[in-house]
């Protein structure tokens, strides 16, 4: 048989068609990839008005569903608590039918890390931990936030309980002092992983803070267990995302529970959680989701 034609390169066409097919398939993958981690950058007047809008909306849920929590209460019952007020505001929860969950709110007791499934079967105890997870999302803007309580007040829980709750709300704070524009991701992580770490908790890196706005996740895609001062991502006026830092009172190893989304503790140990929705500002970062009005950090 005839050999394939030849280019004045020695190449055959043969090659040439497939070497450009393998580039063309190579620059799209990376194109793709680069659209994933593009941060999204919001820069008008009424993009921070949305959030402040639903951001307060989530710190109102949490603030409204505080009373309820208190020993005798199901987890399910606090969720619709949640799911009554949210509809109740004009509003939706943006768990509710996320990829099949089935509830308006992540209600997390002592050793489950994140994505607690409200249950009818799960009462809470005086000395339980509780972390309640909300995200409003109202007029199309996600407002993204979550608080751990103590059941019954520090009195009922053990030393060992209050700490781990009261480090992380620490954390948060200490991470949030660092974000401003002009600052790297890093500035918000170490100081995190950092306080956690060195008080002797696991600090979880398998769920991460995320980009959010119009969308429920976005990048950057955050690991509060990861990252130094002066490095990383550079923090642009515009760019809105959560910081949630999960401290582990043992080791950071999870599984999942065979309902496919509540995560626990492989060693059976208390987790504790907190986060805030944030938008970067020149000078710092404008906290979404505070109550309006309230000097209380969340």
């Amino acid at each position: 048989p005839d050999a394939p034609a030849k280019t004045p390169t020695g190449l055959s066409q043969v090659a040439i068609v497939a070497i450009v097919g393998y580039v063309m398939l190579a620059a799209s993958v990376l194109v793709q990839l680069g659209t994933q981690h593009v941060v999204p950058i919001h820069s008008s007047p009424a993009a921070f008005a949305g959030m402040r809008a639903t951001g307060a909306l989530a710190a109102r849920t949490l603030a409204h569903v505080e009373p309820h929590i208190k020993p005798g209460v199901t987890t399910a019952a606090l969720d619709a608590v949640v799911h009554d007020f949210i509809a109740g505001n004009g509003a939706t929860a943006a768990t509710l039918g996320y990829r099949g969950y089935p509830s308006s709110s992540c209600i997390s007791v002592n050793e489950v890390v994140c994505h607690g499934v409200p249950s009818d079967k799960v009462t809470l105890k005086a000395g339980d931990i509780v972390n309640v997870d909300v995200t409003t999302v109202l007029n199309g803007w996600y407002g993204d936030t979550s608080k751990t309580f103590v059941v019954g007040g520090e009195d009922a829980a053990s030393d060992e309980a209050n700490r781990l709750v009261r480090t992380t709300r620490e954390a948060l704070r200490l991470g949030l002092n660092g974000c401003r524009a002009g600052a790297r991701l890093g500035d918000v992580t170490e100081p995190i992983h950092e306080h956690l770490s060195r008080a002797g908790y696991g600090v979880v890196n398998q769920f991460r803070a995320h980009g959010i706005g119009r969308t429920f996740h976005a990048a950057p895609f955050i690991q509060h267990g990861k990252g130094r001062r002066g490095q990383g991502l550079l923090l642009k006026p515009g760019m809105f995302f959560t910081v949630e830092p999960m401290a582990n009172e043992g080791t950071v190893a999870t599984k999942t529970l065979k309902d496919g989304w509540t995560v626990v503790t492989k060693d059976g140990k208390l987790s504790a959680q907190f986060e805030h929705t944030v938008g970067v500002v020149e000078g710092g970062c404008e906290v979404f989701t505070r109550v309006p009005g309230s000097d209380a950090f969340i």
